[in-house]
């Protein structure tokens, strides 16, 4: 049972090292803001989530320390950053940072418009 847990431990870690590399070389590469955040917030979520949960299964079972920090942690990154990506994001389009120029479409440019020609409601 030992190798199968050392195992799971190594792998974890390892797949959370790859999705935190993944991502930096997406903020790096990626060509503007909304396509380097999403790299950011969606890869390194999982990164930093399967290496937190490699270190809980470590203390959890070769330790015999049962971690709340660690489960924390896991739920309240779990919790905030797809929500902070996803603000970062929305006020960067509402301050008129531009797309990427090949970007196919613009899904809240149509949205915009419709909300600009309704009348406000008084």
């Amino acid at each position: 049972m030992s190798v199968i847990i050392d195992f799971l431990i190594g792998f974890f870690i390892l797949v959370g090292s790859l999705f935190c590399l993944i991502a930096t070389i997406g903020v790096i590469r990626l060509p503007d803001v909304y396509t380097r955040n999403h790299a950011a917030s969606k890869a390194a979520t999982l990164g930093v989530m399967s290496i937190l949960l490699g270190t809980f299964l470590y203390f959890y079972e070769l330790e015999g320390h049962f971690n709340t920090r660690l489960i924390l942690g896991i739920i309240f990154l779990f919790m905030t950053s797809p929500i902070s990506g996803h603000l970062i994001n929305r006020a960067a389009y509402n301050s008129g940072t531009a797309l990427w120029d090949k970007s196919v479409r613009d899904d809240l440019k149509v949205y915009n418009k419709k909300a600009a020609a309704k009348p406000a409601e008084e």
